[in-house]
């Protein structure tokens, strides 16, 4: 589960042979979400907007490294 960045507690990993949709998983210590790469959406977990808006500003500039990143680890041929 490599972690792609960290803001103070809460960081920004992602999973090998994950499910689909492509997606992020934002950890800290009180809260997980999943994000859709696609959108940005949460799909799944709960975590109040100021809690993850660095963490989706971040993802939003790094969205091509984020689908070339689940590409590497889930896409497998």
């Amino acid at each position: 589960m490599p972690t792609l960045q960290r803001f103070g507690s809460v960081s920004v990993r992602m999973y090998a042979d994950d499910h689909r949709p492509p997606h992020f998983h934002i950890v800290a210590p009180d809260f997980q979400a999943l994000v859709r790469i696609s959108d940005l959406a949460v799909i799944a977990g709960e975590a109040r907007p100021t809690e993850i808006a660095e963490a989706l500003a971040w993802a939003q500039v790094n969205r091509e490294m984020l689908v070339l990143k689940w590409a590497e680890l889930n896409e497998r041929n």
